[in-house]
């Protein structure tokens, strides 16, 4: 019990601010590398004529890319406000996001869709962009899904009010704050993209061919391409 109450400073784990020291910034310029590049490797598998064009495919994921960014930001300033490990509150709202937020953003979307159905705003369907392809309809898309997304943050910083969070210091057996920061910004970020890459695959992969005889899983349909 006392060696989870131990601050970061007392084991010479993590610190305040090195989430974006340069060791850290490299961290996140590699994941993103790794990220782009397993994007681009899903893409080059799927048969041609699944394929998005790559305008629409671009503008797809440029939004994700958008969203996560926020997320991200988002995390790494909350996790320095406080004086407890910032690599634990880091993970800690990973793992929240990756979780409880995903269910968040999943229903957040639904929602918006439904009234974008009801109000008719065609631009504002998410993964749709107008024949020829409209900026307009990406900025406004982009928009709403930045919105959803600060909903989400909201909540889950309601969740870590709970003052049960506050004692869970889950890497302060790791004394090595390299080794803590490749943990946060690297390897448990690539293991859980990739897990919910094949979830993605299994809940979503059949949603291409039954988007042409069942209409009504178009919203559902254009999420999955969002997240692709």
């Amino acid at each position: 019990k006392y060696l989870l109450l131990r601050s970061a400073a007392d084991l010479g784990g993590c610190k305040n601010g090195a989430l974006m020291d340069s060791f850290g910034i490299f961290l996140q310029g590699l994941l993103a590398v790794m990220a782009f590049s397993i994007l681009m490797l899903k893409r080059l598998r799927e048969p041609k004529h699944e394929r998005r064009p790559w305008k629409i495919w671009f503008l797809d994921t440029s939004k994700q890319a958008i969203g996560m960014l926020f997320i991200h930001f988002a995390n790494v300033y909350l996790s320095d406000l406080t004086e407890e490990d910032p690599c634990s509150l880091y993970l800690i709202n990973f793992l929240l996001d990756a979780s409880l937020g995903m269910l968040i953003i999943y229903a957040g979307v639904r929602a918006v869709s439904a009234i974008v159905e009801w109000r008719q705003w065609d631009s504002l369907r998410f993964g749709e962009y107008g024949e020829p392809v409209q900026c307009t309809a990406w900025l406004g898309q982009c928009v709403l899904y930045i919105l959803i997304m600060m909903f989400e943050k909201v909540l889950i910083m309601l969740v870590l009010l709970i003052p049960q969070w506050k004692k869970l210091a889950v890497l302060n057996p790791i004394n090595n704050p390299e080794l803590e920061l490749a943990i946060v910004m690297l390897i448990v970020p690539f293991f859980v993209n990739v897990s919910f890459s094949v979830i993605k695959s299994l809940l979503c992969g059949s949603m291409h061919l039954e988007f042409y005889t069942c209409p009504s899983t178009c919203s559902i349909k254009n999420f999955c391409d969002d997240f692709s």
